[in-house]
């Protein structure tokens, strides 16, 4: 039989990075998933090596998959409140092959 895992989800816009990492540790995660298309953050504690690292004190593995993450169209789409087209975009990226080599990374964890 199948181990079951656990899929979570987190947003951490306003959240200071050691508030988002104790969540992530208190809620037992053991694989963070970045599927951003850029790993930079202008809030600390949120680019991509800081993240690993702090992900990494506490027992979290860090995999960045930047071939799911939203093109700059879909980004410029959701700036402007178009969120029609964000969705449309982001629906067209995940058929890329980019994107479909993204996901096939993530299924051996």
């Amino acid at each position: 039989m199948a181990k079951i895992r656990k899929l979570f989800t987190i947003g951490y816009e306003q959240t200071p990075a050691r508030a988002v990492l104790d969540e992530l540790e208190s809620a037992g995660v053991k694989l963070l998933v970045d599927v951003r298309a850029v790993a930079a953050s202008r809030r600390p504690g949120f680019s991509k090596n800081q993240l690993a690292a702090g992900l990494n004190e506490r027992g979290i593995a860090y995999l960045h998959l930047r071939g799911l993450g939203t093109p700059k169209s879909g980004r410029e789409a959701a700036r402007n409140g178009n969120f029609g087209a964000l969705h449309k975009i982001y629906a067209a990226h995940l058929k890329t092959a980019q994107a479909k080599k993204s996901s096939m990374n993530c299924r051996h964890w």
